[in-house]
């Protein structure tokens, strides 16, 4: 009884676990690739899942312990889901962890990008500039401001959510 507790995950590490599967969810949503042109790319993959779990954590930020401890275990998956996939790429051991800084760098970089972009609004310049860099830095970038209009509707619909059915993992990122 005592070894089943102790080996039993955390509710808050199933409910990390939860969240990223549906921030990586919605980031696989097809029209953002077909209708906005996020490029299908690891790199563009990438900025799209991240963009995902910066809105859930933008929204548990402030709302308690029992939302820091399940941004911390978000966050923790989505650095490990990093690693596995490094892994899978074929990154050997050795440079994994250099690729595992550079990717933290990153996406504390990102974080910092929006929440500056979403202190400037109403104006969406810097947002569709922040998603301009990250997201289409490989290619054209003509459906930047679409693509923040999404964030911006994700977000909103994040907000509008009560905190007591994101802290059970539950997510409506709304209509795509």
């Amino acid at each position: 009884m005592l070894l089943d507790r102790f080996f039993r995950p955390r509710t808050a590490q199933n409910v990390g676990r939860k969240l990223y599967a549906g921030a990586v969810a919605q980031a696989r949503t097809p029209s953002l690739y077909a209708d906005l042109a996020a490029p299908d790319t690891v790199e563009g993959r990438f900025e799209l899942y991240t963009a995902h779990v910066f809105l859930l954590l933008d929204r548990l930020k402030g709302q308690g312990p029992r939302a820091a401890e399940t941004s911390q275990a978000l966050f923790d998956t989505y650095l490990s889901a990093l690693d596995d996939a490094l892994r899978e790429m074929g990154v050997g051991d050795v440079s994994v962890g250099k690729k595992m800084r550079k990717l933290g760098e990153a996406f504390y970089g990102r974080v910092k990008s929006y929440e500056a972009a979403f202190q400037a609004l109403p104006d969406n310049g810097p947002l569709e500039a922040l998603l301009v860099r990250t997201v289409y830095a490989q290619g054209s970038a003509e459906h930047a401001p679409e693509l923040a209009v999404y964030v911006l509707a994700r977000r909103a619909s994040l907000a509008g959510q009560p905190l007591d059915a994101l802290l059970e993992g539950d997510v409506d990122w709304g209509r795509a």
